[in-house]
């Protein structure tokens, strides 16, 4: 893995949005790009923002690295701390392990799984409404409002947990959580396209989204039970 910081390299904060890293690497490549014939163009520099982009735009790749610097990074963090502080005791160690997995649980955990339930909770009722006549105005409209605050909720929680990193020894049940977040995203954008189109194909695949979602989210719960 490249010795760069990649959020350094494309100019942009680690809880960045897929949309700023995007608007963030278009803007760097027409700077440096040698075929700009910008003042600027330089190519060293174009090749660190691509590479930056190919792991940041996946969400798969950019999680991988996010766990990588946290992980780089408590590591440092302690190797300093053990060559100032050799004398303390080994229980400081876990104290401090366990203050910082209390924080998740509280600025994390909690408010995300809050979201998660107020958007996976509802879409059968929802469904079940619309399905009296889907091409009732006032029932779309309705569906389109749910969808909306869906959305918003996901930005918020998506946002949260971006926010603090994430202990070590809780990392699988912050990539359940990351990955019920993306296949949330993904699912409202179906059911999106079902109110434009009315095709059912995405409001099947829509829901089994949800449902796989779902899933995701009582695994993370089942696995943040083994921790406490």
């Amino acid at each position: 893995m490249s010795g760069h910081n990649h959020y350094q390299t494309l100019e942009v904060d680690p809880a960045a949005t897929p949309a700023e890293i995007k608007s963030a690497y278009r803007r760097l490549a027409k700077l440096f790009h040698p075929d700009s014939h910008h003042q600027m163009a330089n190519h060293e520099r174009i090749a660190q923002v691509n590479e930056a982009y190919e792991v940041l735009k996946d969400p798969h790749r950019r999680l991988a690295y996010d766990q990588h610097r946290h992980t780089a990074n408590a590591e440092n963090a302690q190797a300093g701390v053990t060559r100032s502080h050799a004398y303390r005791k080994p229980t400081q160690t876990v104290r401090t392990t366990e203050i910082h997995l209390q924080q998740w649980l509280k600025q994390v955990y909690t408010p995300v799984n809050r979201h998660l339930a107020n958007i996976l909770n509802s879409l059968a009722d929802e469904i079940q409404s619309l399905s009296a006549d889907p091409y009732d105005d006032d029932l779309m409209a309705d569906f389109q409002d749910y969808l909306a605050d869906c959305r918003t909720r996901l930005e918020s929680a998506q946002a949260v947990f971006q926010s603090f990193p994430n202990p070590g020894n809780i990392a699988s049940v912050a990539a359940h959580l990351y990955y019920c977040l993306n296949h949330i995203e993904d699912g409202i954008e179906d059911l999106e396209r079902f109110t434009y189109c009315y095709d059912d194909q995405y409001l099947t695949t829509g829901r089994e989204l949800f449902r796989i979602s779902k899933k995701l989210r009582n695994e993370a719960q089942e696995a943040i039970k083994s921790v406490l």
